[in-house]
């Protein structure tokens, strides 16, 4: 049975830093015939890309990808859960239920968001940072984690770090405005 939180407390803090990896799920809002599109989840790494900003806030960095659907849905209707999933002996589970928010590079706040992810895994370029996504939460839950694999880590991938390094910030914008601008079901993400 799951166990529901005022906020994120120093334990759930603690075990949301210790995980390697974590998962975005979005999805657009529904037609008016109630047919919707396609549900997103979406796994992230690189240690040192999530950051807890306050008891009920959380925020990390959208890298370069080959799609943009959280940024899609996150700006046609806010609705955002991340999940943290323990793959090691301790079964357990973390979500955070909220409404999302997309803050893009040459914001006023972006900078001031980024010095939350000082050691990001990204190499030397900097230019992977395609967006930070907010979340205010308004439930945060754990659960067991009895079915889930034990596992253990090897390492980060660097191939999305040295893929990017290899491009300039011109070249990246391009790929981004190719690849990046509307979402598989013809939502605007990187477009505006």
């Amino acid at each position: 049975m799951a166990n529901v939180y005022p906020e994120l407390d120093e334990r759930l803090r603690k075990f949301i830093a210790s995980q390697p990896v974590f998962f975005v799920a979005t999805a657009p809002r529904p037609g008016p015939d109630g047919s919707g599109g396609h549900v997103n989840v979406s796994p992230k790494g690189y240690r040192g890309t999530f950051a807890v900003l306050g008891p009920r806030t959380v925020a990390y960095i959208d890298l370069t990808g080959s799609g943009a659907e959280t940024i899609a849905h996150v700006r046609q209707n806010g609705q955002i859960t991340i999940m943290f999933c323990s793959f090691d002996r301790a079964p357990k589970i973390v979500r955070l239920y909220g409404a999302g928010r997309v803050v893009l590079p040459g914001c006023p706040e972006f900078d001031e968001l980024a010095c939350h992810f000082p050691a990001a895994g990204l190499g030397s370029n900097v230019a992977s940072r395609r967006a930070i996504i907010v979340a205010e939460l308004d439930r945060v839950s754990d659960s067991c984690g009895y079915a889930v694999p034990v596992m253990e880590l090897v390492g980060e991938r660097d191939v999305l770090a040295k893929s990017d390094e290899r491009k300039s910030a011109e070249q990246l914008d391009a790929y981004r405005a190719e690849k990046n601008a509307i979402s598989i079901d013809g939502l605007p993400a990187l477009d505006a």
